[in-house]
């Protein structure tokens, strides 16, 4: 048993679950002031106010928490972080004003991470990315979605599979893997693209689904990488395996992206910096969350997706880091909240509900994380001493991380 008492304030609070939150209500977060909060076996026992504490609460491990906040644990629902080596000589190009797909078309970006991942054991893959896992884990994040897609081939992709089901076996953290075989095209494909398609189709899927490496599957439908038609294909086929999508979109022009999402009933299209009246009508009365990346948006100097249109709407939104070695090479969700709300022009309501209950939504465990509630896994973390929590990302770059509980475990504090 673990209680947590004195808080100063409890965030995303839940008398009954909720799976997601859109539109105005993402305006608004339930707040209990001078709070505990309560395990037992792993999970969330009981929360309230301190005057509503039993005293039973008191016989186990006990945190003061005078002083700081508890929120539930960011949901991280798009990341790439099992990557070999880095990519800071793009970043270099980038300064010098290549864009994104010219550095692709040279054989950099996604190619680069690819040669790179086929030249790297899967033992010093998986060291790399632990101490990733490791990283945000440290940050606030308890809850990561990580894709395939630096392999390119089916024996590399299923490299990559392989290290992230050993890093959901291996550590606290709540991992779903995405088979994101579709990322680019292979250069010895350069002039076969709808052969690389069958090669997914064909190959990697069923191998894909054999070993039952990934919860999802994703496709780059975007300018310069796979069509609408081609992402069809793909998602039509993956369905026969029960590989629910969640799409790369939009991040590059109006791809259709969004709308062939949502026809495959994605739970999830990601990037959206194109999104106009039509993908938002489209959008609109689906189960597909609508996730930005503003980190990636950031790195590459590109337009921000129309947050503020898309909630006014009525759509949900989700954040997520996009971290990746190549456009977005940090997994830090507490920064990613400050994008949101400087880039994006969210309020600090709407980004903390963005990465807790909505990122938890956009990798399906909401039933389980992204809220204070009761029966829920004990994922949480507490700050360091601030005045409130309009103060996380307004501190934009401190470590505000004092403690991070994991499935009702201590991890770190």
């Amino acid at each position: 048993m673990l209680l947590i008492k004195n808080i100063k304030q409890l965030l995303q609070v839940e008398e009954t679950p909720r799976t997601r939150v859109a539109g105005k209500e993402m305006a608004s977060l339930n707040v209990i002031e001078d709070a505990f909060l309560f395990i037992k076996d792993g999970r969330i026992a009981d929360f309230g106010a301190m005057e509503q504490l039993k005293p039973e609460y008191l016989s186990g491990e006990i945190i003061d928490a005078t002083g700081k906040l508890v929120l539930p644990s960011f949901c991280d629902s798009h990341t790439h972080l099992v990557y070999a080596g880095s990519r800071e000589l793009e970043y270099v190009d980038k300064i010098k004003g290549l864009s994104y797909e010219e550095i692709a078309k040279r054989g950099g970006g996604i190619l680069n991470s690819s040669k790179l991942l086929h030249n790297t054991s899967d033992d010093e893959l998986y060291k790399q990315s632990l101490s990733r896992i490791e990283e945000i884990i440290s940050q606030g994040t308890g809850a990561v979605e990580i894709k395939s897609g630096y392999g390119l081939n089916t024996r590399d992709e299923l490299k990559m599979l392989r290290v992230i089901r050993r890093l959901k076996e291996e550590t606290p953290i709540t991992i779903k893997s995405t088979f994101l075989g579709a990322h680019a095209v292979p250069s010895e494909y350069k002039n076969n693209q709808s052969g690389y398609v069958d090669l997914v189709i064909q190959e990697m899927l069923p191998a894909v689904a054999e070993e039952g490496l990934a919860d999802f599957v994703d496709v780059f439908c975007d300018r310069g990488f796979f069509t609408v038609q081609e992402t069809n294909r793909i998602l039509s086929a993956a369905s026969k395996y029960d590989l629910r999508p969640k799409i790369h979109a939009n991040e590059l022009d109006f791809s259709g992206g969004i709308q062939v999402g949502v026809k495959h009933n994605a739970l999830s299209v990601d990037h959206l910096e194109y999104t106009g009246d039509e993908e938002i009508k489209s959008l609109l009365g689906s189960a597909t969350m609508p996730t930005l990346l503003p980190g990636a948006s950031f790195f590459l100097g590109m337009i921000n997706p129309p947050a503020r249109k898309m909630m006014d709407a009525g759509l949900p939104l989700a954040l997520a880091s996009d971290y990746n070695p190549g456009s977005s090479p940090s997994g830090n969700m507490k920064m990613i909240m400050s994008f949101g709300c400087v880039d994006l022009r969210m309020t600090p309501e709407e980004v903390i509900n963005a990465v807790t209950l909505n990122g938890a939504y956009a990798m399906g465990v909401e039933k389980k994380l992204g809220s204070i509630c009761r029966g829920k896994i004990a994922n949480f973390f507490i700050t360091k001493e601030v005045p409130n929590y309009q103060f996380l990302p307004y501190a934009y770059v401190s470590d505000l991380v004092d403690a991070v509980v994991l499935n009702g475990e201590n991890v770190r504090g």
